[in-house]
């Protein structure tokens, strides 16, 4: 019986890379290189080919089964093209299916990274095993990925899963375009904004903060820098994730009362300060979701960790022969 593969693309703003994998998930091979976005989408596609048509003559022995390609949206997934997303200018109707179908001879599938994502964790991570399961990004921004009867749902033009746009408050830190939205509060860029507000608000009131001294530094705070003021007991910083998790609470049960999941799968922030949250966001589902439903929803973290964009662009590939 002849050796099998599948080959993942992951497109991203920053970096790009091809992955080659086993059904099992062993990583055969993995080729990074950097997006160059002000070079267009010429550039970077053909290096994806150039890179995959190595790794395809270097397993020359294997048979390449399917490829996968995650990307992040807006894009079509039944037609297999990329509409300019933000994080890549000039990526505009790119047939990205099509031109890899051509080039590589083989099956290739499309999905959004937060989708990928999903599948990844659902077939190999945290949430291997269940049959309705959704994944958050808790990233730069909050998208969701929807594993629905053990199959990924993308909605009607790939749109399901768009939780950040989700308004939970009336004010607050603004992303997705609205203020007080699901992703300003939960997400790490959101998280970034919440803080400076508290930090202006403080410093306006006379307090003493011991991650700056002066409003010029408000700018330059990272979640990253806020996590770690956390761990060491920084009453502000408590207080923002305190904040950020009573709001996770609150999408995190309109999401069990609506889908009624087995499990959610929470990455990026989430699961690398799965204690800055947990417990608060818990007490807040128990309060707003309906209890039959929260009963059998576990909350966790991502398993899959850095590799994820890995896991996820491979499992892609492998998802066109469910």
């Amino acid at each position: 019986m002849d050796k099998t593969y599948f080959l993942g693309i992951d497109i991203g703003g920053t970096k790009c890379a091809v992955i080659a994998g086993t059904e099992d998930m062993e990583i055969l091979d993995r080729i990074q290189f950097d997006t160059e976005t002000e070079k267009g989408p010429d550039q970077a596609i053909s290096k994806l080919l150039e890179v995959s048509e190595r790794i395809i003559h270097k397993f020359a022995s294997y048979k390449l089964v399917a490829t996968g390609i995650s990307c992040g949206g807006p894009l079509d997934s039944k037609t297999g093209i990329i509409y300019s997303p933000p994080n890549l200018p000039g990526w505009d109707h790119i047939e990205i299916v099509k031109i890899f179908n051509e080039a590589l001879g083989v099956p290739t599938f499309l999905q959004n990274d937060a989708n990928a994502c999903a599948l990844a964790e659902w077939k190999f991570g945290a949430g291997k095993g269940t049959e309705n399961m959704i994944f958050l990004t808790f990233g730069t921004g909050l998208g969701a990925g929807l594993i629905l009867n053990s199959r990924i749902y993308a909605g009607t033009n790939d749109l399901a899963g768009e939780i950040g746009h989700i308004r939970l408050a009336d004010e607050g830190p603004v992303a997705y375009g609205k203020a007080g939205s699901f992703e300003a509060f939960c997400s790490g860029s959101g998280i970034a904004e919440l803080a400076k507000m508290i930090f202006r608000r403080k410093l306006k009131d006379g307090e003493s903060l011991s991650l700056i001294s002066k409003e010029s530094e408000i700018e330059f705070i990272t979640t990253k820098d806020l996590a770690q003021a956390a761990d060491e007991s920084d009453p502000t910083a408590l207080e923002i994730f305190k904040i950020s998790a009573e709001y996770l609470g609150k999408g995190l049960s309109i999401l069990i009362d609506v889908i009624n999941p087995q499990m959610i799968v929470i990455g990026s922030v989430y699961a690398r300060n799965p204690g800055l949250f947990e417990t608060i966001s818990q007490e807040v589902i128990q309060k707003e979701a309906l209890k039959p439903a929260w009963q059998v929803c576990d909350v966790v973290p991502a398993a899959l960790g850095d590799q994820v964009g890995d896991y996820a662009a491979l499992s892609v590939a492998m998802s066109g022969k469910d």
